[in-house]
C-alpha cells in the first residue's frame, strides 16, 4: 500500500486529497484519509491583467504551507500538484513555480506544481469522476466547471472527446457581471459569452452521444445541496445525487438574480463562492439547454470525486 498527496490549485481554490491506494483486479482505489479545500482566488484579475495579483500568491502560498505540514504529518509517499487555467494564464507563473518548488520540496524533494493543457484537465477529471460510476450508464458527459475554464468530457472508460473552454465563474464574473444584482444586460452579455464558448466546445464533443450528465467542482455542488435543500454542506448526500432540470434550473434562476448578501446568508454556501457562483449558475444553465436539446438529457448527477481523485489515481 502507498500513500498519495494530490493537490489540485485552480483559478477560485486550492485543494488537497492524501488518500491511501488499495490494489483491485479492475484498478487502484482510493481510500481517502484527509480532504480539504480553501478558495484563494488565485486567478483574481488574470483575465484582464494576465498576471498573478501579489495578493492572491501570498493567499496560496499561506494554504499550500498549510497543506505541506500535513502531507508531512501524514507520511505521504508521493505528491502530485497541478495547476490549471489561471496558471496557464499568467505572465508571471514562474513566481508561483519558485514558491511551490520551496514550499512542496521540503516534504517530497524535487516536488513543483505543474501546469496542465486544458485536454490533460478534462482527462484527469473524467478519470476521478467516472472510476466508481456504474458503465451501464455510459456514454458519459462530464462537465468540469472551474472558476477559469470550464472541461466538456465524453467517454466510457476512457475519454472520446474533450473540449477545455476559457469561461469559468471567476472569468464570467470579472468579465460581466458588476452589479449587485447583476442587470438584466448583465446576465444577457453572459449569456452570449457563454454560448460561444459552449458552441466551439459542442462542435468538439458529440455530446448527442451521451446517456449521462456528470457535474463537478464547487459550483455544481452547490447547486446540488441547494436543490435538496440543505440548511448545511453535506457531501454524502451529495455526491452522486441527481437532480432534475426543474430543480436545477429553479435554483440557478433564484441565485442568478439574488443579491451578494441573500447568497452568502444560504446554509450550503461557502463563502469564497458567494460573489461568483451566479456565473456558474449562467453556464449550468445553458449547459442544460444544450444537454437537453442535443442528448434529450434531463438530469444532472453530482460527483464529489473530480480532478483531485484524478490527480491521486495518476500517480497511484
Amino acid at each position: 500500500m502507498i500513500r498519495v498527496g494530490a493537490i489540485d490549485c485552480g483559478t477560485n481554490s486550492i485543494r488537497l486529497l492524501i488518500a491511501d491506494v488499495d490494489e483491485h483486479p479492475n484498478g487502484p482505489r482510493l481510500r481517502d484519509v484527509h480532504r480539504e479545500m480553501r478558495i484563494v482566488r488565485l486567478g483574481q484579475g488574470v483575465d484582464a491583467t494576465g498576471r498573478f495579483a501579489p495578493e492572491a500568491l501570498d493567499r496560496t502560498e499561506e494554504a499550500l504551507s498549510a497543506y505541506a505540514r500535513l502531507l508531512a504529518d501524514h507520511e505521504v509517499d508521493r505528491i502530485r500538484m497541478v495547476a490549471t487555467s489561471a496558471t496557464r494564464d499568467a505572465a508571471n507563473r514562474d513566481e508561483f513555480f519558485a514558491m511551490t518548488a520551496e514550499v512542496l520540496g521540503a516534504v517530497v524533494a524535487g516536488t513543483v506544481a505543474e501546469v496542465i493543457t486544458g485536454t490533460e484537465e478534462a482527462e484527469l477529471s473524467f478519470r476521478g469522476a467516472v472510476d466508481e460510476l456504474d458503465p451501464a450508464a455510459a456514454p458519459f458527459v462530464v462537465v468540469d466547471l472551474g472558476g477559469g475554464s470550464t472541461e466538456v468530457v465524453l467517454g466510457a472508460e476512457d475519454v472520446t472527446a474533450s473540449f477545455s473552454t476559457d469561461i469559468g465563474c471567476v472569468r464570467l464574473t470579472e468579465r460581466c457581471l458588476h452589479s449587485d444584482p447583476p442587470t438584466s444586460d448583465e446576465v444577457a452579455a453572459a449569456r452570449e459569452v457563454v454560448r460561444d464558448a459552449l458552441r466551439e466546445a459542442l462542435d468538439v464533443v458529440p455530446v448527442d452521444r451521451a446517456r449521462t450528465w456528470v457535474g463537478v467542482a464547487g459550483t455544481m455542488t452547490t447547486l446540488s445541496a441547494l436543490a435538496q435543500r440543505m440548511s448545511t454542506y453535506d457531501s454524502a448526500a451529495i455526491h452522486l445525487s441527481r437532480v432534475a432540470f426543474g430543480d436545477l434550473l429553479g435554483v440557478c434562476d433564484e441565485l442568478i438574480a439574488m443579491t451578494r448578501a441573500q447568497r452568502a446568508a444560504l446554509g450550503p454556501m461557502h463563502e469564497g463562492r458567494v460573489d461568483v457562483i451566479g456565473g456558474g449558475a449562467i453556464i449550468v444553465e445553458e449547459l442544460a439547454a444544450a444537454l437537453g436539446r442535443r442528448a434529450g438529457i434531463d438530469e444532472l448527477m453530482v460527483s464529489e470525486h473530480d480532478i483531485l481523485d484524478g490527480i491521486a489515481l495518476s500517480i497511484a
